[in-house]
């Protein structure tokens, strides 16, 4: 087994409430997984603000970051500011992504608004080539704020152009990280991940590289991400909390089971010493 594949399955088998400062260590461990490590190890998403944007909020993570800052949907500028000799490599989508990009936040703000109620979301844009018109990004959400729980929605794209020219392939890989937090001693946190494919063909109508035509993309994207969030919400709800609390009162039964086996022992107890 090498060294990145121990780490992946150490950071499995340790409590996931603690997953980014055990990742922390492993990296201080070993500086040469880090790259790996932080571009396959999903950690909840951390919210920053946009100075440049009247200090709205935006999501932090792998994907919009360049050495220690990240790079603001809102204003395409990175934050904390890089120098102008970094700022040369830093990656920025190209005009035709970064448009798309616009559009896509603006979509899916209104995306969480509807059914978070609340939390932030950001969307991240980039191209797969400069000889093909495939892109690719990440869709995220988080609710939390106030309480100790939060839902963190990571959704990693890929969109594609079939051979027949007309087919869009998109391909999301989903993440959702869940930690609730019920004040007292009962804890329940842990992630899912799961991988959707949807193929949709282009309609006539749409003239490539226009505005209508990425509305079109976002449009199939935000369709995809409503389904499989729907579906692993409904997963995590029957299938994990349902398991969940049958064990939480198969364990209480018992222990009812065991105080009231230990009542009647010493009542027993009791009578044969009064008996004497």
């Amino acid at each position: 087994m090498s060294s990145f594949d121990a780490a992946l399955d150490l950071l499995r088998r340790l409590d996931p409430i603690k997953i980014e400062e055990h990742l922390g260590q492993l990296i201080q461990l070993d500086p040469s997984l880090a790259e790996d490590l932080l571009a396959s190890v999903d950690t909840p998403l951390q919210v920053k603000k946009d100075p440049n944007a009247a200090q709205k909020e935006f999501l932090a993570c792998d994907y919009n970051r360049d050495i220690d800052s990240h790079r603001s949907p809102w204003s395409n500028k990175y934050v904390p500011a890089l120098s102008a000799a970094d700022l040369e490599e830093s990656p920025f989508p190209t005009d035709s992504v970064r448009r798309m990009e616009e559009l896509a936040n603006d979509s899916f703000d209104i995306y969480r608004d509807l059914y978070y109620e609340g939390g932030v979301s950001s969307v991240y844009m980039w191209d797969l080539g400069d000889d093909t018109e495939d892109f690719a990004g990440a869709v995220l959400l988080k609710k939390g704020g106030q309480s100790h729980s939060s839902w963190d929605a990571i959704h990693v794209f890929e969109a594609g152009q079939n051979d027949d020219t007309r087919q869009w392939d998109y391909r999301v890989t989903t993440t959702i990280i869940l930690h609730l937090d019920s004040g007292s001693e009962m804890r329940l946190s842990g992630n899912l991940t799961r991988q959707t494919e949807k193929s949709v063909a282009k309609p006539v109508s749409v003239a490539e590289g226009s505005d209508a035509y990425k509305v079109w993309h976002i449009s199939n994207l935000g369709s995809l991400v409503e389904d499989v969030e729907s579906q692993m919400r409904n997963q995590l709800e029957v299938v994990y909390f349902d398991k969940s609390r049958d064990i939480y009162r198969e364990l209480r039964d018992q222990t009812q089971v065991s105080s009231s086996n230990t009542r009647s022992a010493h009542e027993d107890v009791v009578k044969g010493l009064q008996g004497m």
